[in-house]
């Protein structure tokens, strides 16, 4: 289990937490955090960002099964990977952290605050942000973002990363020997990550390979 962390409170007024999640690794300590805190919530997994579909099963099918192990909601939604890649067309060569990430967060964090509207959520928040790799900020301006336009849901930034978060992360990923994602998600990260690696000599990913295991096989690797 987790170590022992600050109990968690949702903002004042709001009861119904709709949990946007984007893997198993990153909404573990979470999940694990909200149910110490008697937290109820749901989980909200619309990433169809996710490439290819092989990945993304991956991906979704540890996360639904994390999920039923602890007894908590999952809506899984719909893989509408045409619209995502309709929506950043003209984006293929952006960076990472970019306006192509901008435009990805802000689809899937809107899909979440859309059905927290219609199903009686009145706060979302996204396991994105406790991910090193990613810009806390840029999530935090997208959730903002996809809330205003829906009266009854708010956004809650909080920073998941904070009481050893990202190390909480990692200790979880290892107990459930988690699949251990070597890319962000999509086409374009895993085109990127591969040049990277071909130029540095190191093998191409192969997807459904590596699990969290591998970390205490390999201790001297990046954490």
């Amino acid at each position: 289990m987790i170590d022992q962390c600050e109990k968690l409170y949702l903002p004042k007024g709001k009861k119904n937490l709709l949990l946007h999640t984007c893997c198993a690794p990153c909404s573990g300590d979470i999940m694990l955090r909200l149910i110490d805190s008697s937290i109820p919530f749901n989980l909200f997994f619309y990433n169809p960002n996710i490439h290819p579909k092989k990945e993304y099963l991956l991906r979704k099918d540890e996360n639904i099964n994390f999920a039923i192990k602890h007894n908590i909601p999952i809506i899984d939604a719909e893989y509408d990977s045409k619209n995502w890649f309709h929506v950043t067309k003209g984006m293929e060569w952006e960076p990472e952290r970019g306006i192509r990430c901008d435009t990805c967060f802000d689809m899937r964090l809107l899909k979440t605050a859309q059905y927290a509207s219609q199903h009686d959520f009145d706060l979302i928040s996204s396991t994105l942000g406790i991910s090193r790799w990613k810009d806390f900020s840029q999530i935090n301006r997208a959730g903002f973002k996809s809330t205003l336009q829906f009266e009854n849901v708010d956004y809650w930034d909080f920073n998941w990363r904070k009481n050893n978060g990202s190390q909480n992360m990692i200790k979880v990923s290892k107990e459930e020997n988690f699949y251990m994602q070597e890319y962000c998600g999509c086409i374009y990260s895993l085109r990127d990550t591969n040049d990277w690696r071909i130029k540095n000599n190191k093998s191409r990913i192969v997807f459904g390979l590596k699990y969290y295991s591998f970390l205490d096989k390999n201790p001297t690797k990046d954490q």
